[in-house]
Parts: C-alpha cells; structure tokens; sequence
C-alpha cells in the first residue's frame, strides 16, 4: 500500500522505484485525491533520475484532472473551466488514466440525461487535455487523453426572429435589457461582447471591441446606425451576464416563445440582413466570423429567397402559357 493515513489523520505516501523507497507525510487537510497526485508526480520523478521508464497505466483519473485545473488558472475564463471539469469528478474516482474508454462511455452516458452534447464535450475536453498534461510531463506512459471521443453535436439552429418578435419578448425586460436586446439584433454581437462594452469604447459613428473582448480575440469596429443610438443611452450596461440570461428566460416564456434563445437575436440580424440583399461577405465582417465559411450556414437562405424569386418568375410563364 503506497498511501495511507496515519493516527492523526496525515496521509502518507512511500513508494519505491529501482530499490530506492521515498516516503512523503502531507499536511494536514490533504485530500486523497491531492496525496494519488503527488505519488504520480514522484514516482515519474524517480524513474526520471534513475533513467528507467515510469509504468503509470494505472495513474487515477482525478489526478488528471487536479493538473487541468491547475493548467486552467491561467485560461481567460478559469472558473468556467474549472466547473466543466469538476462536473466530472463522480465519474474520475471510479476510473484510471488508462481506463479513458470506458470512462468516458460511462460519463457520456450519465451526463447526456442533464445536459447538451456540447456541454458534454466541453467537460471532457477538460479531462482530455489533463491527461495530454500528463503525458507531456512523463508522468504516463502514453497520451490516454487519445482515448477520449466527443459526442456528436449538432450546433445547427433554425430559429431566426422577425423584428416584432424580438419587440415581443424585449417588452417584458426593464430599459436595460432591452437596450442589450437591440444592441445584439442590430450590431450581430454576441452577449458577452454586448456586456464588456466600456464608455471609451463608444465613439461619434463607431463601437469598438478590444481583441480582449471578443470570442476570436479579433479587434472589431461596429458602425452606430440611428435605430441604435438611442440605446447606446444604457451602455456600459449595468446587467450582467447572469442578469441577462434570467430577464431572457423569464421575458421569453411570458411572450410565448420558450424555445427562443438569447444568441438566436445573432442568427436573425444575419438572416434579416440576408432578406434585405446584403452578401455574405458583408454579413461576415459584420458578426466577426475568423472566415467566411463560419458564415456559410446562412446561404440556404440566400437560396431559399432566389427560388422564391424564380417561382413568381415562373407563375408569369404559367399565366402566359
């Protein structure tokens, strides 16, 4: 046994690699998941300076985890990333690195009852750049993150909102949501691009987006057209992210359209602009797509209104035949 507890509750650990025996008294409060990370990374060390190869197949999956969450310290958006990996933690106890397949086809199997396939896939890609971590770092003998496949997704929406229909919903939510509400039909930006606007950000006929406030970490000039100006009024917002997504959930529901989600008001500023004859190419500098392919899901309709237009063209014939 590698790791135990002592009297007073002090976890241990004594390992041994080519003869030479390490043991380690942890401090007080030390978790077991804490004292199977420390083996891991000692054992790896050991059979570093003895020049032998460290046979750790069996390294516990919380181990990977603990150095993911550690990696995630420095990411933008740390906290969010740390809870994607910690909604995996009931399922890391039970399994090892080398038992990625079956962990994963337990997980998936568990967490697609609660939550969408790309929430799935956000969580183990936590996990799946864990054990990358701990590969790189020599403490197992393979990448067992390899081992891990995402669930199939399917990102794709249909939902795109006439201008009445987002009056429709924005009528239930104070003048603060509202002015976000607009703010996102009418410049194609994102929620969390709306929320981090700042007062120098707002110039005489443009908004600009810091690098560090967009999703492509691309800088992004917006043109203030005079149906957004008076809603400029209300920014910066003093609405949060949080705030937002409940005044949308509860703003929704009373106008009658549960399934409407808030990035939809995205989708329909491209498909209303598409309606109105603007390229695609247009539309995707407008939303900030990294290329115009991003911007590809929206030519269906483009081809939808052509063949509107060749249908009536068609009637004519039909009327002269």
């Amino acid at each position: 046994m590698s790791i135990w507890d002592d009297k007073k509750g002090r976890k241990h650990i004594g390992i041994m690699v080519d003869g030479q025996r390490v043991h380690r008294i942890l401090a007080p409060g030390a978790t077991a998941g804490d004292a199977k990370r420390i083996e891991a990374e000692l054992r790896a060390a050991m059979a570093k300076a003895s020049g032998s190869s460290p046979q750790l197949g069996d390294m516990p999956m919380t181990t990977a985890l603990h150095l993911y969450i550690q990696h995630a310290a420095s990411l933008r958006s740390a906290s969010t990333s740390e809870q994607h990996a910690l909604r995996l933690a009931p399922w890391a106890e039970k399994y090892t690195a080398a038992q990625a397949r079956e962990f994963t086809a337990h997980a998936v199997k568990d967490l697609s009852t609660q939550y969408a396939p790309a929430t799935v896939n956000r969580s183990l890609a936590t996990l799946k750049k864990g054990l990358t971590i701990a590969w790189e770092r020599g403490l197992t003998p393979e990448n067992f993150g390899l081992r891990i496949k995402f669930v199939p997704v399917n990102n794709k929406r249909e939902v795109f909102l006439s201008i009445e229909q987002v009056g429709q919903i924005a009528q239930h939510c104070t003048k603060q949501v509202q002015a976000v509400i607009w703010a996102a039909l009418l410049t194609g930006a994102r929620r969390g691009e709306l929320v981090k606007i700042r007062a120098e950000d707002i110039g005489p006929d443009t908004i600009n987006l810091p690098s560090s406030h967009t999703k492509t970490l691309k800088a992004r000039v917006i043109p203030i057209i005079p149906a957004l100006r008076p809603w400029l009024v209300y920014f910066p917002t003093e609405v949060g992210v949080e705030g937002i997504k409940t005044a949308w959930q509860r703003a929704r529901v009373k106008a009658g359209m549960e399934h409407v989600n808030f990035h939809d008001l995205r989708h329909s500023c491209a498909s209303i602009m598409l309606g109105l004859g603007v390229d695609l190419y247009t539309i995707s500098k407008i939303l900030g797509h990294s290329t115009v392919q991003t911007t590809q899901r929206y030519s269906h309709l483009q081809v939808d209104a052509q063949r509107q237009a060749l249908e009536k063209l068609g009637n004519l014939m039909v009327k002269v035949s």
